[in-house]
């Protein structure tokens, strides 16, 4: 039977109706499995411009844009107006006011964030004390029977946690439910802002097949031109592959995708997970040897990281360089700092420097960098007093 559960008002209804019996609403929530499904991933909209726009409604109604302007400035995040005229989290600042010149642009202010983060977080935790943190503005959430707070299904708790965190905290959320983290955190990403999916255990694999190849977790830009060139344009072109020719493409990681395509994910929501590294790589289409094209590969990367570390408030001192080969042998190189840093200028001149040592005969066909002995941002890059 199906269950229905209004969206405004939280009344649960064990039928399947067009309208809800309390208040008379017609947003609905309606699956056979709502009873059943308990792990969700919480995805703020926007977040750092929605708190913005929240304490500045002058600026409610304009395309906002939250980043540093100038230099090597990146977008951290971009509001939905600004987003229809195309700037993205983690572009350079100067491509995003290219496309939308209007934007007003808004200089970040991390421990505001920090604080609205931990409102929403307390209201998490109201629900259940399995909430695991990805970064300021997102969380799983494990609501089974042996873990939520209180004897009511999944989705009803969490219609009133999205309805109580635009309520007090004054910004929105949108929720994905289902029956494993990757699933979940699919759903989180349709049908935003507001938005709430649920993905049950009969329609994951149809859900799935339709989506393109580079909405799994994992596959980047380059590795989703080469299944594109390969003819695997859709995740049910990757079901069709047995979980061997999947390794021999994908190599360790294609047992991962050998399950995910299937709906299978087996992790835990693990509300002690501590970070340890920060990372990010890229594959390429073509093997590279030469060191500009390495190095502009890296400027990159070292932009993206720098953007993932001021969204988690971290820092770090150890620099490391991930390089694989074209015969598929990993190398890491690294390098201590002095100071933990979370600047994308000084993480690149150390991966510059280690890159140069292994630049020579060998071709590379993916390229990484990443950041350990993980520090609070608060310990970052202190004054350098006789510079």
């Amino acid at each position: 039977m199906t269950a229905t559960l209004c969206r405004d008002c939280a009344h649960w209804d064990g039928r399947d109706v067009s309208r809800c019996a309390d208040c008379g609403s017609a947003q609905l929530l309606k699956h056979p499995e709502l009873s059943n499904l308990s792990i969700a991933h919480i995805d703020c909209d926007a977040f750092y411009a929605s708190v913005e726009k929240r304490d500045n409604p002058s600026i409610r109604d304009k395309p906002v844009i939250v980043g540093h302007e100038g230099g090597r400035g990146v977008v951290l995040t971009a509001c939905y107006i600004a987003r229809k005229f195309g700037p993205r989290s983690a572009m350079p600042m100067f491509r995003a006011l290219e496309l939308c010149p209007h934007a007003v642009v808004v200089r970040p202010n991390m421990a505001k964030y920090k604080s609205v983060s931990n409102e929403i977080r307390a209201l998490f935790l109201q629900a259940t004390p399995l909430v695991e943190p990805l970064s300021l503005d997102e969380a799983y959430l494990d609501l089974s029977q042996e873990a939520r707070r209180y004897d009511r299904p999944p989705a009803f708790l969490l219609v009133r946690l999205q309805r109580a965190i635009e309520r007090r905290v004054g910004v929105t959320v949108t929720v994905g439910l289902s029956y494993n983290k990757f699933l979940a955190k699919l759903g989180s990403g349709q049908r935003k802002p507001r938005g709430f999916t649920v993905i049950g255990r009969a329609e994951a694999k149809s859900f799935l097949a339709k989506l393109p190849v580079d909405a799994i977790h994992g596959v980047g830009t380059a590795t989703a031109r080469r299944m594109v060139e390969a003819g695997l344009t859709t995740i049910a072109d990757l079901q069709e592959l047995p979980e061997e020719a999947l390794v021999a493409r994908f190599g360790k990681f294609g047992r991962r995708l050998a399950r995910l395509v299937q709906g299978e994910d087996t992790r835990i929501v693990s509300p002690d997970r501590e970070t340890k590294s920060v990372s990010t790589e890229n594959t390429f289409a073509r093997d590279l040897k030469a060191f500009e094209p390495l190095a502009a590969e890296l400027k990159d990367l070292a932009e993206q990281l720098a953007v993932r570390l001021e969204r988690s408030q971290l820092a770090g001192r150890t620099i490391v360089l991930k390089l694989k080969t074209g015969d598929f042998k990993n190398l890491t190189r690294q390098t201590r700092l002095a100071h933990p840093t979370r600047r994308a200028e000084t993480i690149l001149d150390a991966g510059l420097t280690l890159l140069r040592r292994e630049v020579g005969t060998k071709t590379y066909r993916l390229i990484g960098i990443g950041i350990a002995d993980v520090a609070p941002a608060a310990e970052a890059d202190p004054p350098d007093l006789f510079g």
